[in-house]
């Protein structure tokens, strides 16, 4: 493989979003001391759009459109991705050669005045983004009120400091990777909030047919983190995951197998049907999609029907 002279990263122009691209631009520029390795900041349609929930206006793809365009017509060579925003099928003429090691994938609970979900009082407002979170805290904390929080990260603790929220919950690794860990009063364990699949990992796509674009960056792949949100997203994948399903997919290796947990629910968290696979490391998507149809033969195809009834 020829060594690049210029390698063009595609990135949204939020500053998680930045931070995220400059981490791989920095790894790059070691791989290839040779070349010139620079962002292309982009501002995307999902960035543009915050007065909706993502469900309404199309979801998570509308965070990479930009940036797949820009690959297409020869503007930049590749683009780095939350996992968690990459849509379950990719569009065709795109690969993900490389799933990079994970920061903490789990939720965080932000606050001012209050330690953990516990002590919140009953009518107090929450704020999130995912369906898959609110449908976890209507089922577990009835008393509370969700309100939709859309937004990058500094809006969202922005509107949080203002008092329009008493609580707000995120990702966990988009805090810490901004520096801001000391915001997080308590990090959700696994069993309290599943997290989305492919939480706090990064992707890099490149077009199906730049071989060298994918040679470039294969070294950045990390094969533990890649077994696990390839299961998680398989998972998400069988039951027709977007974010308009709530859904949570999280799996981990412990002891040489494969551990993967998932569930599926109504917004409401009324009805809910959660399950898990263990397996070998290799045998990733075949757990995914085992896991989901278990789920689909104890309830999750009639929670599903319901969901695909109210689009």
């Amino acid at each position: 493989m020829s060594s690049p002279s210029r390698i063009v990263i595609a990135s949204r122009a939020s500053r998680l979003a930045m931070w995220q691209a400059e981490h791989v631009q920095a790894r790059l520029a070691t791989l290839h001391p040779g070349a010139e390795v620079v962002i292309l900041g982009m501002t995307t349609q999902g960035d543009q759009i915050l007065d909706r929930p993502l469900a309404e206006i199309g979801g998570k793809g509308l965070f990479i459109k930009e940036l797949e365009v820009a690959m297409q017509e020869g503007r930049a060579d590749l683009a780095v991705h939350s996992m968690k925003d990459v849509p379950m099928e990719m569009p065709e003429g795109y690969i993900l050669p490389v799933i990079s090691a994970r920061e903490n994938p789990r939720d965080a609970f932000v606050a001012n005045r209050y330690a953990d979900l516990d002590e919140l009082p009953a009518g107090a407002v929450v704020g999130t983004s995912s369906l898959r979170r609110e449908a976890l805290l209507r089922a577990k904390y009835p008393q509370l009120q969700i309100k939709s929080l859309r937004g990058n990260l500094d809006t969202r603790l922005k509107k949080l400091d203002e008092g329009q929220y008493d609580a707000i919950i995120l990702a966990a690794a988009g805090l810490i990777r901004l520096g801001l860990k000391a915001r997080i009063r308590t990090v959700l364990t696994p069993e309290q909030s599943l997290p989305a699949p492919g939480q706090g990992a990064l992707g890099i796509e490149v077009l199906a047919g730049r071989a060298d674009a994918e040679a470039w960056v294969a070294p950045l792949n990390d094969p533990e983190t890649a077994h696990c949100v390839k299961a998680e997203r398989a998972f998400s994948r069988a039951l027709g995951g977007s974010c308009q399903v709530p859904l949570g997919g999280y799996a981990m290796l412990e002891n040489g197998q494969l551990w993967l947990r998932g569930f599926v629910a109504t917004p409401d968290g009324k009805q809910m049907v959660s399950g898990e696979r263990r397996g070998n490391p290799a045998d990733d998507e075949a757990l995914g999609r085992q896991l989901a149809d278990e789920l689909r033969s104890r309830g999750a195809e009639a929670i599903l029907a319901q969901l695909a009834a109210c689009k």
